[in-house]
Order: C-alpha cells, then structure tokens, then sequence
C-alpha cells in the first residue's frame, strides 16, 4: 500500500508560536565519537549488517536501524512523554489504521517538544546524512501517536515523493512480543509486492528505529493486544532527493504468512483478503450462471435507482451524496451515483464465499479491478450470530480520497445487503481485531463469520 494515503498524517498542525526554549536535550554520547559514525557509515555503504556500540544496522528485507539509548539522559524523556500526553490527540481510522495522533509537534513551543526537535532536526539529522552519505533537507515530519487495545497500522510502504527515511522514537512502559504493537518489516515477491513478515522490532524506552523509504519498505504496526499499556511513539519522515536503490534482498525464511489464498473447492479461505487473488472468480462466476435461474441483468434491476436498459435514462450526480443501503428488512437503497445506461450492455459478475476471523481485512487499492462506471454490491451473512459492531468485519464505503464514510454495512445473521455505487465509490472491510476472540472461544469449533460477495456489473 502506497504511502500516498498516509500523507494526511503529518500535514494535520496546530499549537503556538515557539517559545523559549529551557530544557536541553543530547543525543547519546556513543553516537558522536567520530570512529563509530565511520563503521556505520562502511555498513550502511556496503549494506551489511553490522553492530557499532548502540547502532546496529541490517539489510534484510530492507535497510534499517535500530539505535539503543537514543538519549544521553533518559529523565528528559519522562519530561518529553509528559508534555506530549498532555496535547490534543485525534482518532485516526480508515482501512489501513486505527489510533490517535497528535497535532503536528513543529509548531508546538512546549520545552520538552522544542528541544527533541533540535535534537532531531539538526544532531540527528546531521548524523543520519553522514552515516547513510544522504543529503538531506531542513524538512522533517514529525508527530506523536498512541496505540492502545487493538489499535493497528497495517502493512504499507511509506512511498511518498520526497521522504526519504521513515524514524520511530518509542516512549514505551516495559514491553514484551505478547503485547502486540510490533514494528514488522516485510519482503517482497517477484513483482514487488507484500509478502512475508521477515522480522518483528519489539518497542523499548529510548530506542530510535529507522529505515530508508523505497519501494520494498513494506512494514506494519501489529495489533495492540495488551489493555494495560499504552504504545507511545514520536515518528515523522526526514526529507531529501530520491535516488536509484535495489529493489530486493536475499532473506530468511519466513515467520509467518499473512496473506496466502487457501483453495478449498470453491470455498475460498484466507488470512488477509487484500492479497487474494482473482484467478478463482470466473470459475464462480461460471457456477453461479449455471445452477442459478435468476439472470444478472434481472439482479441489478433489483435497485430501483438502476438505469432502465430501454430509455437510457442519465442519472449523473456526485459520489459525495449521502450513502445507502439495503437488506431484507430494509427498503434498496444507494451508495453511489447512478451512471449512464448503455443500452443492451450484457451484466456479467464475480463472486466469493469468505470466511473471515481474527487479523482478517482488505484494503482500498487505486487500481482495484473492481473498480468500474457503477455495480451493484450482494453480500449474504451467516454465522454472525453475538457480533459485536467493537470486532470490526463491517464494510464501509467511502467517496475516494476521503475518510469519511458514505455508508457502514455490519454483519448481520442471514442478512442480505445490496448497495449500489459507482466507480467514485471505495470500500473495504474493516480489520477485525483481538476482541472478536471473546466471541469465538465460547463457539465449538466455529470461529468468525461468513458471507456470501458478489459484484454485478451492467
């Protein structure tokens, strides 16, 4: 997932002038002997891994770094998260995360916050353009974030023109794996994309993480599972000219795979629905045809603002308008404009049987093939029966590039949705997070729900 849809994060500012600064903060006294900045330059140049007191650089799946004792005096820093907890946190949630976010720490005149950033915005950026031989520029991106239960940023690149290395500051209470909140980097396939977790950074008081920006940074923020503690980090993106880098590192073998495609005939089970493949679809789409005695030209007259294929009606209006839904006990309504008819146009469909539980999503992509001039949505749910809107698994449909939904479609037990939209029209579910795991460990052998999704278009 491009990082394109992340910009919003650091372009949200606010606070005061900048006032007197009285607190002062130092790097670590390791990062500015002049010998070590050297041997982490060599590293960084020749992309090995190598140890250089607090510094320890790798290269698999992607460059990054993870520097220990990032400040020389660890008492600023319960100052800093102080001063930090103390701003105006928003809530953040769309199909790729969930979690709050400050104001933008460049403008705020706080003296704990005014003096990380002259920590990060000259000593620290001086040292990272000598170690990775990268000029960078004076703009850095820079703000705080809470995760706490069941908060997530799932898997994406951070690609944005311009950034060139992505850092994490973490402001943590003692933290462990089984806490979730995990920095995990992915590699790549043979077509740059996604693939398996490589390697999971545990969060630690006073530990800096960074990475170079590229095309390969695939990486997440795993799900918080603990609700005693609360992930606190400052995190931004240092600026500067893009270059040529390789594309893929040889890597270990994997920890885990979050996403490949399980056939069970045509019953089709996965771990991250954003990644199935559409390979399967017109097998379904052909038993579909010729086990049902229901045409699909006569399913999208089902919607009453269908076009009438005889008078090709026009019925343009903007993907803004307010967004409905349909069901069996509720009347078919719209999530999207209605397009222009074309005629004797033959409809024709794509469909799936899903399973979805714990850790299971899908993500708006730009070039998504679903994507036409308008479609009519079916979605058929069972086994919903006790779930909770908290879990997660609803649909939501969104106008592109905006976050505000249009509509919420939530699973509900032998319940049939149709919604109708048009190429203006985003959806995605929801990620379904750890307390769907109350539901299901009082279920025999049945975890999550299912659904029936079939798309139809004229």
């Amino acid at each position: 997932m491009s990082g394109k849809r992340l910009q919003q994060l650091g372009d949200k500012g606010g606070g005061s002038k900048r006032g007197k600064r009285e607190v002062k903060a130092e790097l670590s006294a390791a990062l500015k002997v002049q010998a070590g900045r050297d041997e982490a330059r060599r590293a960084w140049e020749k992309r090995e891994a190598a140890q250089c007191g607090s510094v320890v650089l790798h290269s698999v799946p992607f460059q990054h770094c993870i520097i220990h004792s990032f400040f020389e005096n660890t008492k600023f820093l319960d100052g800093l998260k102080e001063e930090l907890l103390t701003l105006r946190f928003h809530e953040k949630s769309n199909d790729l995360y969930k979690f709050q976010q400050s104001e933008d720490l460049k403008s705020r005149n706080e003296p704990h916050i005014s003096a990380l950033r002259d920590v990060l915005f000259v000593d620290f950026r001086q040292w990272l353009s000598e170690v990775t031989g990268v000029e960078l520029e004076r703009t850095v991106d820079v703000s705080c974030a809470q995760y706490n239960y069941t908060d997530t940023l799932l898997c994406h690149d951070d690609e944005l023109e311009g950034r060139r290395f992505a850092f994490i500051l973490y402001l943590v209470p003692e933290w462990s794996e089984a806490d979730g909140g995990t920095l995990d980097l992915y590699n790549t396939d043979e077509r740059t994309q996604p693939g398996f977790i490589v390697k999971s950074l545990v969060p630690s008081w006073n530990t800096l993480a960074f990475f170079e920006v590229s095309p390969v940074s695939f990486h997440q923020v795993s799900e918080v599972l603990t609700e005693e503690k609360c992930r606190l980090s400052v995190s931004g993106w240092f600026h500067g000219p893009s270059v040529e880098r390789p594309l893929r590192c040889l890597d270990p073998a994997p920890i885990r795979n979050p996403h490949i495609p399980r056939d069970h005939e045509i019953l089709y089970e996965w771990i991250n629905p954003a990644y199935l493949s559409f390979e399967y679809q017109s097998q379904i789409q052909e038993e579909f045809e010729e086990s049902s005695e229901i045409l699909l030209k006569d399913f999208l007259k089902l919607h009453f603002l269908a076009p009438d294929n005889e008078d090709s009606d026009e019925g343009e209006s903007s993907s803004g308008d307010n967004a409905r839904s349909s069901s069996q006990r509720d009347g078919a309504e719209n999530a999207g404009p209605a397009a222009e008819s074309e005629g004797d146009k033959v409809p024709t469909c794509t469909g799936e049987l899903r399973h979805w539980e714990h850790g299971h999503y899908t993500m708006i992509h730009d070039n998504d093939p679903e994507r036409q001039e308008f479609a009519l949505d079916l979605l058929l749910f069972c086994g919903c029966e006790d779930w909770e809107t908290e879990y997660g698994g609803f649909t939501s449909y969104i106008a592109k590039e905006e976050d505000e939904e249009l509509l919420t479609v939530y699973p509900e037990n032998n319940c049939l949705a149709l919604v109708y939209r048009d190429k203006e029209t985003m959806r995605f579910v929801k990620h379904i997070n750890h307390k769907s795991l109350k539901r299901d460990a009082n279920r025999c052998n049945r975890t999550g729900f299912w659904d029936f999704a079939f798309v139809y278009y004229e």
